[in-house]
């Protein structure tokens, strides 16, 4: 078997996959449009017209076309639509509309690149090199339709939580200071976040979330811990176990948020520390690659040069 016949077959096997979801989809799309056409001759619900703000007819009909294919998904995987407004969370996605949204984008992407490697067909059939272009051209749109939005979801998550992580034992000494004043804890909650706006901006935007509930009558305890799952790291969720563990035993809430920052500081202390002594052995690869073939030619250029001057002459 040759290479040309391997890159043939390969590139079928893509196009016939590609083939397959579209006729999927289309037949998933034409069977939900039945149902929902069965459910309201049944149920003989009215016709309701809505009207849309004329802000553009490109970007709306984009958008429109985005969240029907949104909707369509999470209607046929309801299950995981409150895991993925989770994480639309914590990577800094408030919107109700954003898990809708975000599966219309990944269906949409799907469709784009369906359509691309069909477009790559005539690459992979003609002669000469196409057949490998075709192919790579195919893949390339494959991976990034499939595994792109949750990539960036999860750059996006990744920074976010570094700076919770790094913002947060600010967050405990300026409560800590606070409640030491006299203040209640929900005002403390309240004057740190104005304290904390320009160094985290992100994590302040939870703490706003935290004040607005706690203002609206939420149990502190609830709160809490809605605030630890939108911000999903380990800190916040101790922090929401020992608040709801002092407020049930009465313990004292200053001497326990005390304790529990200078616990915080300890980590991020070690966190640096470790940082610190991987930094050698990262340094390993650089050096090797970039830094001593530099030295070397530095080195030898001059006793070369020398040496090329004296069997010259």
């Amino acid at each position: 078997m040759t290479l040309d016949t391997l890159i043939y077959g390969l590139g079928l096997l893509l196009v016939g996959g590609a083939v397959a979801g579209l006729a999927f989809f289309a037949v998933g799309e034409l069977r939900l449009r039945a149902a929902r056409s069965r459910r309201l001759a049944g149920a003989g619900a009215p016709t309701t017209v809505v009207v849309e703000k004329p802000t553009g007819v490109v970007p709306e009909q984009l958008l429109s076309t985005v969240r029907r294919l949104g909707q369509q998904s999470a209607v046929r995987d309801p299950a995981k639509l409150s895991l993925l407004r989770s994480r639309l969370m914590q990577a800094g996605f408030f919107n109700r509309e954003a898990p809708v949204i975000f599966l219309g984008v990944k269906a949409l992407l799907i469709a784009l690149a369906t359509v691309g490697v069909l477009l790559t067909l005539p690459m992979m059939v003609g002669g000469g090199g196409g057949n490998g272009a075709g192919l790579g051209v195919a893949v390339i749109l494959s991976v990034l339709a499939l595994y792109g939005p949750d990539q960036v979801l999860k750059s996006r998550k990744a920074n976010r939580e570094r700076e919770y992580a790094d913002g947060f034992p600010d967050l405990l000494d300026l409560l800590v200071a606070s409640v030491e004043a006299g203040l209640s804890l929900d005002a403390a909650v309240s004057r740190v976040t104005e304290e904390l706006e320009r160094r985290y901006p992100n994590l302040t935007v939870h703490l706003r979330f935290l004040v607005l509930e706690l203002r609206a009558g939420r149990a502190r305890k609830d709160a809490w811990g809605a605030f630890a799952d939108r911000l999903g790291i380990e800190d916040a969720r101790a922090l929401a176990t020992m608040l709801r563990q002092a407020e049930e035993m009465g313990t004292s809430l200053g001497d326990t948020l005390a304790v529990f920052s200078q616990d915080m500081r300890q980590k991020r202390m070690l966190r640096a520390e470790e940082k610190a002594l991987a930094l050698s052995a990262k340094l390993t690869v650089p050096l090797i690659l970039f830094i001593f073939p530099t030295l070397l030619v530095a080195l030898m250029l001059p006793a070369g040069v020398r040496v090329i001057k004296v069997l010259g002459g």
